[in-house]
């Protein structure tokens, strides 16, 4: 290594040393002492050098392999992350079509049930009606059967103390003696007569109005239960339970 440097002082030492080349900036060299000094140097230079040069020529050729490799894969990535890409559209495509039909499927399963619901609160406020009018007639009819009865026990008793009342005014104006006291004996009998008959006829009346306010009553429960069974409905709570508006009812009455 040492000579190689040698070789390069003297190849320095050779050119400031030469004549110039008039007009130019040129300069006239012995040829053979360059030529030898030249291969001197190339002697003098260790083989590392060369072995530099192939690892520095290996070294580009790996660069440009691993820039093959860098873009290949840059585009082999960018491939796999369209399709990645065009996948995960497809499958949230797929996916909201399937929420839009689960969707489009349970408000159709709620808007049945909700008819459901309605037809069956129409058919038990029908029925709960239908029940109410039934027991009003059966009341009605009772209390006027009753009524009728206590009429027809008073009108009855009237009559038997009216005819008790004449026979035994007959037989007091038969009797001159007790004509006054028959008279009054005859008096108090009849309007003892009519007293009892007003009595019947105001407890016939108390008991059909008493009758009457329970199936007032009943049927202002009735109704309270179609109200709030319309408005649970309208609030989707579900169907009302009459059955504990009719207990409530029984027992009141």
């Amino acid at each position: 290594m040492y000579r190689v440097f040698e070789a390069l002082d003297e190849l320095v030492a050779i050119v400031e040393e030469a004549r110039g080349v008039p007009m130019t900036a040129g300069c006239v060299v012995p040829r053979g002492d360059v030529l030898e000094l030249l291969d001197d140097v190339r002697d003098a230079i260790p083989s590392e050098l060369d072995d530099a040069q192939d690892v520095l020529d290996h070294r580009d050729k790996l660069v440009g392999d691993a820039r093959a490799n860098a873009e290949k894969t840059v585009s082999s990535a960018n491939a796999e992350a369209t399709s990645t890409v065009e996948n995960a559209r497809d499958d949230a495509d797929r996916i909201l079509s399937d929420a839009k039909a689960q969707a489009d499927r349970m408000v159709a399963e709620a808007r049945a049930h909700a008819d459901q619901l309605v037809e069956d609160a129409e058919a038990e406020a029908e029925r709960t009606v239908t029940d109410g009018r039934r027991e009003y007639e059966a009341v009605t009819g009772r209390a006027r059967a009753e009524a009728d009865r206590m009429i027809e026990s008073g009108q009855a008793s009237y009559e038997h103390s009216v005819a008790e009342g004449t026979a035994e005014q007959a037989r007091l104006v038969s009797q001159t003696e007790v004509v006054q006291s028959a008279h009054a004996e005859s008096a108090r009998v009849i309007d003892a007569a009519h007293a009892e008959s007003d009595r019947m006829r105001s407890e016939c009346d108390l008991y059909v109005d008493t009758k009457l306010a329970e199936f007032e009553e009943f049927l202002t429960g009735t109704v309270r239960s179609v109200g709030r069974g319309r408005q649970q409905l309208r609030t989707g709570s579900g169907v009302p339970d009459y059955q504990d508006d009719d207990r409530r009812s029984e027992r009141r009455r």
